[in-house]
């Protein structure tokens, strides 16, 4: 399993639009995909599941991936994050 902080920074948060492209980015894996915010953990291949985590811009999740593809899987949720996730 590997994980990792990272920080949204869309200025909406993780609204419906970014739930989907972030959704599709980890349905590509093999690997669970999940993250946890608060005291919450969020399946991130489930549009309902993220968009029910209720995250918002400049919140802190910590991204596991865990399976054959689990460092690319991470690598790539990374860079779609990191990079504004279509916004």
């Amino acid at each position: 399993m590997v994980q990792q902080k990272v920080v949204i920074k869309n200025p909406t948060g993780l609204h419906l639009r970014p739930a989907g492209i972030l959704c599709k980015e980890a349905m590509q894996y093999k690997s669970r995909v999940t993250f946890v915010f608060g005291d919450s953990t969020a399946n991130a291949k489930s549009v309902l599941s993220v968009l029910g985590a209720c995250v918002k811009c400049g919140d802190e999740i910590e991204l596991y991936c865990e399976g054959e593809d689990e460092q690319e899987a991470l690598n790539a949720l990374l860079k779609a994050i990191e990079s504004g996730l279509g916004e």
